[in-house]
């Protein structure tokens, strides 16, 4: 069995390696200018990691059948689309999906 000092240092240089790995690319293109076209690229990855988390939450799969709708997630995603399309604004949309969720939740 591992020494508590062990597992203290081991989850402080996880930490430490995670904290890194999340905050230098910002500190890194703080100071580097990037083309145009992977400035346009990059735009639209909020969007695509959205919509996978999205896709992935909206089906059930069933092994060797079609997938099948998971109702309470859908009709949590209308009021998160019409906040998509009205605003515009990523903080905004999942506020809203997760408000909406929760509301679904206590309501069943």
């Amino acid at each position: 069995m591992p020494s508590n000092e062990f597992v203290i240092w081991t989850i402080i240089l996880c930490s430490i390696v995670t904290w890194a790995s999340r905050v230098m690319p910002f500190i890194i293109l703080k100071y580097i200018k990037l083309p145009q076209v992977i400035v346009e690229f990059l735009d639209f990855v909020p969007i695509v990691i959205m919509s996978a988390l999205w896709f992935e939450n909206l089906f059930i799969q069933h092994l060797g059948q079609l997938p099948s709708i998971n109702w309470l997630n859908f009709f949590a995603t209308i009021p998160t689309l019409i906040a998509a399309l009205l605003f515009k604004n990523l903080s905004l949309i999942v506020l809203v999906g997760v408000v909406s969720i929760t509301i679904l939740r206590l309501i069943m």
